[in-house]
């Protein structure tokens, strides 16, 4: 039977309680090789939730695998952080901290390829950015590259969802009900070669940062996951593309365990090598989640089974929050606290939305600009330029982020571009 779900409130209750759970040491090794360039990264070990006090910190890790040139994953790399950080409240305890963490991930994906996209320029990127706050660990991605926990039990989890087209049924589904097209390369005499595609632009993959010539079906919007550890600890492995089309995650794991982060990077692009060559830019992030008086993971075997449950947290049941017996402290015990990857704007943001109730302002849910009612919408009314179904239900959005929200579910097929905010230009 499933283990039943733990409420991230009362793992960080017992995590107080509990003298003896310190919070854990973060070690991180990187390693990469180039074949076009276009791979980036961003290591931030020492973040803090509230500037100037260290017992806030956290740490994010980050992969930027560019297609297209290199322009979208520089620019990811230089905002991303900061727009997730300015759609998280101020003034909130750790527990609402990392509640708020998911809402402001989707909201800051959005906005930084919003902000892109004005730029004018036409490259992608894929993203897998890691959030690490004590023992909880959020992982937001769209696009190819991966994050994958290998816990002290030996079993290999997946943190993120492919977003390729080949792979993923549900996203043939959505880009075709958003009016773009599926399907392989044709060749002369009507062949069908490589992988499937979206037209137009020829995409392999279904959600990215960027693209702006390819289509707004393919969309910002993050797979997010998180969990808990135990305080016995884990790996994360976070890589780009080049590693995973060379090596199974279990292999991934199995290749680098027992050795420090920066010599377990190294080994697992030289395993990738080793196995494929150099075909495409191979990016690793060793990133070790380790108790205060271990200097290293040990090295443990491979279990046949992952036992590290699936489930979407609007499905949660409302019993299960006092049924848990599990004890934190069980080797290689992993605590899903929250899962979701639709591409419904409207469903990861929620229906509450903040007002300036001094100044009669409403914030925009993703660009986080304070607004006048009149001039904007919220995310579950009706199309742009039409009657509101339900006028006030959701968190507000401005007219431009209303724009791109409509534009992402086909509502507006011709608008595929959007004006700067204080100019207006027409949009074809």
């Amino acid at each position: 039977m499933k283990p039943p779900l733990v409420p991230l409130a009362t793992l960080l209750g017992r995590e107080l309680r509990n003298v003896k759970v310190e919070k854990p040491f973060v070690k991180f090794g990187q390693a990469a090789l180039a074949k076009k360039g276009e791979d980036y990264f961003l290591i931030k070990p020492d973040c803090e939730r509230v500037p100037g006090n260290p017992e806030t910190s956290f740490s994010v890790f980050a992969i930027f695998d560019g297609h297209n040139g290199i322009s979208a994953a520089i620019f990811a790399k230089e905002n991303l952080l900061g727009n997730v950080l300015s759609a998280i409240p101020q003034g909130i305890n750790r527990e609402e901290w990392l509640q708020a963490l998911a809402r402001a991930l989707v909201a800051g994906f959005v906005k930084t390829d919003i902000e892109f996209q004005q730029k004018g320029e036409t490259s992608g990127t894929t993203v897998t950015f890691v959030v690490i706050d004590g023992w909880t660990v959020t992982v937001a991605s769209v696009g190819d590259s991966r994050c994958i926990l290998d816990t002290q039990g030996g079993v290999v989890s997946l943190l993120t969802v492919d977003h390729r087209l080949e792979e993923n049924a549900e996203e043939r589904e959505r880009v075709t009900a958003s009016g773009g097209e599926v399907g392989r390369l044709n060749v002369f005499g009507g062949n069908e070669v490589g992988p499937l595609r979206c037209w137009p632009g020829g995409l392999c993959l279904s959600r990215s940062i960027g693209d702006t010539d390819v289509g707004e079906f393919i969309v910002p919007i993050p797979h997010v996951k998180q969990v808990k550890l135990s305080n016995s600890g884990g790996r994360l492995i976070i890589a780009s593309d080049g590693i995973w089309d060379a090596l199974s995650s279990d292999m991934a794991a199995k290749s680098c365990r027992g050795l420090p982060a920066e010599l377990a990077a190294k080994l697992v692009v030289k395993e990738a090598l080793r196995s494929r060559a150099l075909k495409d830019d191979t990016t690793c992030l060793v990133v070790d989640i380790i108790p205060s008086d271990q200097p290293v993971l040990p090295s443990t075997p491979m279990k046949k089974q992952n036992v590290l449950s699936s489930f979407l947290f609007g499905k949660r049941s409302q019993t299960s929050t006092n049924k848990t017996t599990n004890k934190l402290s069980a080797v290689g015990v992993v605590e899903e606290l929250f899962e979701e990857g639709s591409a419904m704007l409207a469903e990861r943001l929620g229906k509450d939305f903040p007002m300036n109730t001094n100044s009669g302002l409403f914030k925009c849910a993703v660009c986080q600009v304070d607004q006048p009612p009149a001039e904007g919408l919220t995310v579950n009314s009706g199309p742009f330029f039409s009657p509101a179904s339900k006028p006030w239900e959701g968190p507000f959005l401005c007219t431009n982020c209303r724009k791109k929200k409509d534009a992402m579910e086909g509502k507006s097929a011709n608008m595929l571009c959007f004006p700067l905010p204080d100019e207006c230009h027409s949009c074809v």
